[in-house]
């Protein structure tokens, strides 16, 4: 059945979060930031003068039901299709009758396209035309960012409006209205505790579907007691909702969204919350993989010779995965973690390699001195390859001072050491190396 057909039946017979669909802007909950008093897509709305846009956010925010309201409340001839179940042949069709209907009719076209993101290329490409002609006026709805997921000469065409999950108190809203609507649970006599709300509006971690299938749910499986009252308690609310839902895609923004709070908290050196993000990943069924990949690279690129031991336990961490693999390797990754965002920070290392490859790309393939070529093959001594070179551990500290740069590179520094941990050692002893090399210098004819 068609999500905007206004039969008899949908009201009958649907769930209780279409039966409780709003008809109007007023009746329409939460996205205050984009539908408030006074927005732009409010006013669009209202007047009746929309352009072509895509809504993205998580699932049960408002897309489709922004849609609907939409429907109720402009002027024109309003198709809604799904991508999943729509083909180019279909898409075609659909534009080539939107350009007779503003041709003959006058009339304009607007076409919501549910899951967008599953349209591909081709599919898309069929719809550009008449969106940028103004034949159709496209509504997208999508939980996947479109800036990876929809064409960029359709993007450039049409307004994003990121949709929020919604909040508690959007979400108690919804569900006293519809222990009070006719359309939903107003004809049931029921009684539900101020405590199940709210643990059905928690558990549905802003998700408007989730909550009003958990109460439709919680509502009719209760038996009506002596005076034929269905009396939903805590209890009866968390056997109804029993497990809570992470919102996590594993191809899409929270993998990324997710992934980028794990990183920065480890560099904010907050390990709860990188325990928590690392929970959240967990739940999901995240590839550890992933997650000890992402412990490698920051135990260098962020904490790196502040602490070198950092790399060691993220190294650890997946050994320890491979050999004992999940749930058991939650532990030792864990440790990782801590580990790494308790220690020390310096970014060091990531500065100076990515100073040390600008350099080279700036500055081309120099000689390599003659002191430091190679000297394992015969002929490398009549060619005069390592004549000079001087061998640290033959001298007081195993060092010595000698040029290891081309000829043209001298001076070229991009190690900078911080104060952080063990660093602050090597910026002595480097700083120590540094005044050996002035004073070699100040003896030199």
């Amino acid at each position: 059945m068609d999500l905007f057909e206004q039969s008899p039946l949908r009201h009958e017979h649907a769930p209780l979060a279409v039966r409780m669909r709003p008809e109007s802007l007023e009746e329409y909950v939460g996205q205050e930031h984009i539908l408030g008093p006074g927005k732009l897509l409010r006013r669009a709305i209202s007047e009746d003068i929309l352009r072509s846009l895509i809504l993205y956010g998580p699932p049960g925010s408002g897309k489709t039901t922004l849609g609907y309201v939409i429907s109720r409340t402009t002027k024109g001839v309003f198709v809604n299709v799904s991508a999943t179940t729509t083909g180019a042949a279909e898409l075609k069709r659909l534009a080539e009758e939107a350009r007779d209907r503003r041709a003959f009719h006058g009339q304009r076209t607007i076409l919501f396209v549910d899951e967008i993101q599953r349209l591909n290329k081709a599919q898309q490409d069929v719809l550009l035309p008449a969106v940028e002609k103004g034949d159709l006026i496209l509504i997208g709805a999508t939980t996947e960012n479109p800036y990876f997921e929809v064409n960029a000469a359709l993007l450039s065409r049409s307004q994003i409006y990121q949709l929020q999950p919604l909040e508690e108190e959007h979400l108690l809203t919804l569900a006293r209205r519809a222990l009070e609507d006719p359309r939903g649970l107003g004809d049931v006599p029921c009684q539900v505790s101020q405590e199940a709300l709210r643990h059905l509006a928690r558990i549905a971690n802003g998700d408007a579907r989730v909550l009003l299938n958990n109460l439709e749910f919680a509502v009719l499986t209760t038996l009506p007691n002596e005076a034929g009252v269905r009396l939903v308690d805590l209890a009866v609310a968390e056997e109804a909702a029993q497990a809570q839902r992470v919102r996590y895609d594993k191809a899409g923004d929270q993998h990324y969204d997710v992934i980028s709070a794990f990183i920065k908290s480890l560099r904010g050196s907050d390990p709860d919350a990188a325990l928590y993000w690392y929970a959240r990943m967990v739940y999901a069924g995240e590839d550890p993989r992933f997650v000890v990949r992402r412990l490698l690279v920051h135990a260098a690129e962020d904490v790196g010779m502040a602490d070198p031991t950092a790399l060691l336990m993220a190294q650890a961490a997946g050994f320890a995965l491979e050999w004992l693999g999940m749930p058991e390797a939650r532990i030792p990754i864990a440790q990782a973690i801590i580990y790494i965002a308790t220690a020390p920070k310096s970014n060091s290392v990531i500065k100076a390699v990515d100073a040390a490859l600008a350099a080279v790309e700036k500055t081309g393939a120099e000689p390599v001195p003659v002191h430091l070529r190679d000297t394992h093959y015969a002929g490398a001594a009549k060619l005069g390859h390592g004549r000079g070179y001087r061998y640290p551990h033959d001298y007081p500290h195993h060092y010595v001072v000698q040029e290891y740069l081309p000829e043209n590179m001298k001076g070229f520094r991009v190690y900078e050491p911080s104060e952080q941990g063990r660093e602050k050692v090597i910026k002595e002893r480097l700083a120590y190396f540094a005044k050996l090399k002035e004073a070699h210098q100040r003896q030199e004819p």
